[in-house]
Parts: structure tokens; sequence; C-alpha cells
């Protein structure tokens, strides 16, 4: 019995933990997710033109 009580202690106290651990991440709202998704994409793009942009001078400087 007591090894079975100390077993539900030590869970207990284990899942609490795992709770407190995730209840401390920042939430964020749908409008901020939507605003790191814009803002993920147009970095995306920027490094694409960016990439292009190299690519076309290493093109014309070999010419």
């Amino acid at each position: 019995m007591k090894k079975f009580i100390i077993s539900f202690l030590f869970a207990l106290l284990f899942t609490l933990s795992l709770s407190t651990l995730n209840s401390c991440r920042e939430e964020k709202t749908a409008g901020e997710k939507i605003e790191d998704g814009i803002e993920s994409v147009g970095d995306g793009i920027e490094e694409g033109v960016e990439e292009v942009e190299d690519e076309i001078d290493d093109a014309t400087d070999d010419n």
C-alpha cells in the first residue's frame, strides 16, 4: 500500500510539473500568428530576390 501511495504521489507531482512547464509558454493570438506568418513569408521572398540578384550579377560579370 505504501508503494502505491508513493508511486501515485510521484506521478501526481510529475504531471503537475509538466503542466506548469507547458503553461509558461507564451500564448499567441490568431492575429499574432498571422503576423508572424506574413513576416516569415516576406523574409523568404526578400532572401529569394537577393539570391536572384546575386545570380544576375554573377552572370553579367562573366560576360
